[in-house]
């Protein structure tokens, strides 16, 4: 393969690959994690993170790019166990783009902050010729301050550990897809997307160093973002699928198009992996949030068979679960 393919933007095995080998060897990176946290002097910690969004279409039932950009980077710096403080915003606008539909996207994006509790406080605006361009990219920036005691890393998981879903799966990845395609679905869907830095606030107050690590299941999907606890850890996933949320709505669509729920990218939820003794206090704290009502401890962490992840289905069986191969739904987030 001498050519980059719409597969590596996924969030699947490609992209890991071409982060692996494309991007990880030059920059010296050993951790792909959406954030890095950077030791201070002082003993404090920052994270760090960045991100690029080129969802098509622009307005999506739920959301838009600029709420999705404001809350996609937040979401970044909290599953790294942050307090998100700062943004920068970079768009990238295609000439002839609406100033209506610029205004729109902005002021969403400033309602996003402000309910994140974030400011932006630095941006770039470049315009391209028409025709080079998809009307708007929008790029966040985004820097939070690790509180001490916040400990989150793969190396944590162990054997025995109950993993927790925090809300309805695929609702953003049929939102967006469904407005792309003009097919309208029976009952509707929204995209879940919301900031997560005071869930995952709520979820380590309670869990304190029993919470091992944190990730929103974005593109790739609950199947993928698994996969990479599985891989990163050594160990096995396990979880059962009735008692994974998935609305009607969602479960309507994948069955007419031939999806996998499972792989369908989410903006407003997490997944943590917890140790047994704080789980049952974990999963309480966490359905007290208004964004994790519907959370579940929907599996546990298994010795073996190592890196994998195992899904018992409703029929009694077992099946395998790997990262997400090739695009599902491209330009989703």
């Amino acid at each position: 393969m001498d050519r980059v393919l719409l597969g590596h933007g996924s969030g699947g095995r490609l992209m890991h690959e071409l982060i692996r080998l494309s991007f990880a060897p030059s920059f010296g990176l050993h951790g792909l994690g959406d954030a890095a946290v950077l030791a201070e002097e002082d003993g404090g910690r920052l994270a760090l993170t960045t991100d690029s969004y080129v969802v098509s279409p622009l307005f999506f039932p739920g959301g838009d790019i600029g709420e999705l950009a404001v809350n996609g980077t937040v979401n970044d710096l909290a599953m790294a166990g942050a307090r998100p403080l700062y943004l920068t915003a970079g768009f990238i606008i295609e000439e002839g783009f609406p100033l209506e539909d610029l205004a729109r996207v902005v002021d969403s994006m400033a309602r996003a902050a402000e309910a994140a509790g974030v400011r932006v406080v630095a941006g770039d605006t470049k315009v391209v010729e028409r025709g080079k361009g998809d009307g708007l990219y929008v790029n966040t920036a985004g820097v939070g301050r690790v509180p001490p005691g916040v400990r989150l890393s793969p190396a944590r998981i162990r054997a025995g550990d109950g993993i927790l879903v925090s809300g309805p799966l695929g609702r953003h990845g049929v939102a967006v897809m469904a407005e792309r395609t003009g097919l309208a679905f029976e009952p509707a869907v929204l995209s879940d997307t919301a900031p997560l830095a005071g869930l995952a606030d709520a979820l380590l107050s309670a869990g304190g160093e029993g919470v091992r690590i944190m990730r929103d299941p974005t593109r790739g999907g609950l199947a993928t973002t698994l996969k990479e606890f599985a891989l990163e850890s050594a160990l096995a996933m396990r979880v059962e699928e009735a008692l994974l949320p998935v609305p009607p709505g969602v479960r309507g669509a994948c069955e007419l198009l031939g999806l996998d729920p499972f792989y369908v990218a989410n903006e407003g939820i997490l997944v943590a992996v917890v140790a047994p003794d704080v789980s049952e206090y974990v999963l309480e704290a966490v359905r007290g949030h208004p964004l994790g009502a519907e959370a579940v401890l929907a599996g546990r962490v298994l010795e073996e068979p190592g890196e994998m992840v195992l899904l018992a289905t409703r029929a009694g069986g077992s099946r395998l679960m790997d990262m997400l191969e090739g695009e599902q739904l491209p330009r989703i987030c």
